[in-house]
Order: C-alpha cells, then sequence, then structure tokens
C-alpha cells in the first residue's frame, strides 16, 4: 500500500468523501466506512456506489484488502454517514484506525400549529415580536383609524 493512500483514506472517512480506487483491475467508487487491520491485513470496508464490479451488483458492500488495490483517490461528493449494517452489527476487526461518524440527526419540523397560530396574530393586527435589530408593527384592520 502506497503511504499517500492511508492519508486519502483517513482524509476520506474524516469528511465523508468519496474515493476512487483500482480493486481487481476494476476502476470502483466507494463510500469509506471502517478502515483498519482484519485477519491480520490492512483492510478497508466501503459502500460502492459507482464503477465497476464483477458481481456486477451496485450498490453493495465490499471488503477492500489494501494490499490488492491502488490508485486511491479523494472525490469531491459527498455521502451522509454511517449506513446500517445488513446483518445489524459490525463486524469484527483485529484492530480498527477509524470509523465514519453517524450522520447528523434531522432537525425537528416546524409543527403545523405553531405556524397557525403565527399567521393568526399576524392577521389579528396585534404586535408580532420581532428579531433582534428589526422593527415591528401592527398592521392596522379596515376598521381601524391610521
Amino acid at each position: 500500500m502506497d503511504p499517500s493512500d492511508d492519508l486519502v483514506i483517513r482524509g476520506a472517512i474524516a469528511q465523508k468523501r468519496l474515493i476512487e480506487f483500482t480493486l481487481h483491475g476494476r476502476l470502483r467508487v466507494a463510500e469509506p466506512h471502517d478502515y483498519g487491520i482484519r485477519n491480520g491485513a490492512p483492510q478497508l470496508l466501503v459502500y460502492q456506489v459507482g464503477g465497476e464490479s464483477s458481481s456486477g451488483r451496485l450498490p453493495n458492500w465490499r471488503w477492500v484488502v489494501l494490499a490488492r488495490a491502488s490508485g486511491f483517490r479523494l472525490l469531491d461528493r459527498t455521502f451522509e454517514g454511517r449506513r446500517p449494517a445488513p446483518t445489524g452489527r459490525h463486524a469484527p476487526w483485529d484492530q480498527l484506525f477509524v470509523r465514519v461518524e453517524e450522520p447528523p440527526p434531522s432537525p425537528p419540523s416546524r409543527s403545523r400549529s405553531a405556524a397557525s397560530s403565527s399567521k393568526a396574530r399576524a392577521a389579528s393586527g396585534k404586535p408580532i415580536a420581532a428579531s433582534p435589530g428589526t422593527t415591528s408593527r401592527a398592521i392596522p384592520s379596515k376598521n381601524s383609524r391610521a
């Protein structure tokens, strides 16, 4: 394994960026998820999303024995983060160097009732709290004098 490949792999996992590499003479594009020593050899667990595959099944999980892979290149495209393991659990490692983090939680959505009550207050002509540095005023109703 080329020493610069280690930096590419670690950087891709930390930044959640796809990598491109050659394995068994085929160009692969994948999300790197786990990197370490497994069965005594440096390996990478990837979720292959593009490129070539001898099995033809993509996307799919792949074990990459790094002694058989070359030409690792960091791509601009990113991915969300950890994916569920097909078996529901992670494979054992002799030594795990780095694992991709889980995706950040989705922000809570604003409830419909909160949005409706804001519209109702605005329609009533009563003052609505303004954001800092802004001003607000009530919109006069048809029955009030300007």
